[in-house]
């Protein structure tokens, strides 16, 4: 069959219950992709043809799972996986192997996924390129010289190219959002608190883990699976009312929409990003909405660092547990000039600053998410600016910090959502005169995924992207 591993993955999974494909096949043709492009892409940090092969085998026709035989791919980023290497994508983490599985990757397992690998990440997930000191750069297949985004852009290129239908990903700052947007897939932030962030963590402030997608109704499918509480969450998102796969497939109702490309941060747009907002915005009032210009209240000078704080705390935990789990105390030589320059801000930020900052960003959301009510979806830009070239955000450079607000100028629009804890999903709904894909951020109320996977659905009706692939799809 070809572009087998282009289809949707429930449409893959309907042909291995069928029996018209076997979950065998399904995961020797995504290893073989991976043999055949990964050299070029660099997208896997790691890859497991004989657990795969072996997982697959013991699948037959008329597995009910609903995913049962269709390969995955798993982010190298703090989501343990059983007998699988979790290096953080950094050399501080060595060959780190978790002996258990986070409850994420577990709800994976117990759809029926096949897991092929592990995806390439920015060391700690820092910055929204993924050019790790420890494994190169990943490249985006529709321009190899561009970034796949970050920091789930091995996902992102796994998924564009072909490797797998669908991957893991997570985002803390945009880290679905803005590989969905480099990529051409579809990426959903969930809400806070949607998705366990178990067994490691009680809950997460700023991050989530989600997945990368060609169509919403894989996206939606696949939120059913990994939503829902587990025992021992210090927080959780109320339960939908219906799945959210149902929810998908209804008509969203007409809609109050707020269409803006003003950015949290004083930084300039690039003409194709404010463009897209503004066609995305006559198709949805094209469409029967209400549609008007939005004056958000986030454009705040002290924003980026307040936010700075609370995320090089995080950085420096991060590189703490490197040292628990390797053994060895963490040095300068351990890690990424950036990685250490916001470890040493962390460490220097007493609790009562960090407290601080988490009150101020708090306080931010309150506003963001009252000055919302006044609508039911928000359109912004995904991104600034078009994929930066690989190099051009580095975070071995000798002023690490420059290059950290390099990235904040590129992707202004995605960490304002993980403040709030607002669903936000990325939607590649056109191209640029550069080739690129092209996205708009649809953004949700909160706890709202089910009204903007609706949305999602009636524009990708109206403009179908699963078509379009990079010229590496032929491969």
């Amino acid at each position: 069959m070809p572009d087998l591993l282009f289809r949707p993955a429930l449409e893959l999974a309907e042909l291995v219950r069928s029996g018209e494909v076997s979950a065998t096949e399904l995961a020797s043709e995504s290893l073989d992709r991976i043999d055949a492009l990964d050299d070029g892409l660099n997208a896997f940090t790691a890859v497991d043809p004989d657990g795969a092969l072996a997982t697959a085998g013991a699948i037959e026709a008329g597995d009910p799972r609903p995913f049962a035989g269709v390969p995955l791919a798993m982010k190298d980023l703090f989501t343990p996986v059983t007998g699988m290497r979790q290096s953080q994508c950094s050399d501080l983490f060595g060959d780190f192997m978790p002996g258990y599985d986070a409850h994420v990757t577990r709800r994976l397992r117990d759809a029926g996924f096949v897991l092929v690998g592990t995806t390439a990440a920015p060391e700690l997930g820092i910055l929204p390129v993924t050019e790790p000191r420890r494994f190169g750069p990943t490249r985006n297949p529709w321009d190899p010289e561009r970034t796949p985004g970050g920091s789930s852009g091995g996902s992102a290129a796994a998924v564009a190219a072909g490797m797998v239908p669908l991957a893991h990903a997570s985002d803390g700052g945009g880290s679905i959002r803005i590989p969905a947007a480099c990529c051409g897939l579809v990426g959903l932030k969930p809400s806070r608190g949607r998705i366990s962030s178990g067994p490691d963590l009680g809950d997460s402030f700023l991050a989530t883990n989600g997945v990368l997608t060609r169509t919403v109704a894989d996206t939606a499918a696949l939120l059913d699976v990994l939503a829902g509480y587990e025992p021992g969450d210090a927080t959780w998102a109320p339960p939908p009312a219906e799945p959210f796969a149902a929810a998908a497939a209804r008509e969203p109702g007409r809609l109050r929409i707020g269409v803006t490309a003003v950015p949290p941060i004083d930084t300039p747009v690039d003409a194709a990003s404010a463009r897209a907002v503004s066609d995305a915005g006559e198709l949805l009032a094209s469409l029967g909405h209400t549609v008007e210009e939005a004056t958000p209240p986030w454009l705040m000078p002290e924003l980026l660092p307040v936010f700075t704080v609370l995320w090089s705390t995080m950085i420096s935990f991060s590189v703490l547990f490197g040292g628990m789990v390797s053994g060895r105390e963490p040095t300068a030589e351990h890690v990424e000039p950036l990685t250490w320059a916001l470890h040493q801000q962390g460490m220097q930020t007493t609790a009562p600053q960090y407290v601080g900052a988490l009150t101020q960003l708090q306080g931010v959301a309150r506003g963001i998410v009252g000055w919302f009510s006044d609508y039911d979806v928000i359109v912004t830009p995904a991104l600034a600016q078009r994929p930066v070239r690989i190099g051009e955000i580095d975070a071995c450079s000798e002023d690490p910090m420059a290059e950290f607000a390099k990235s904040a100028a590129f992707t202004p629009f995605t960490a304002v959502l993980n403040i709030t804890g607002q669903p936000a999903i990325s939607l590649p709904l056109y191209e640029g005169d550069d080739g690129l894909p092209l996205s708009v951020q649809l953004v949700g109320p909160p706890a709202g995924e089910a009204l903007l996977l609706s949305l999602a659905t009636q524009l990708e009706t109206a403009l179908p992207w699963a078509a379009r692939r990079p010229a590496i799809a032929a491969a």
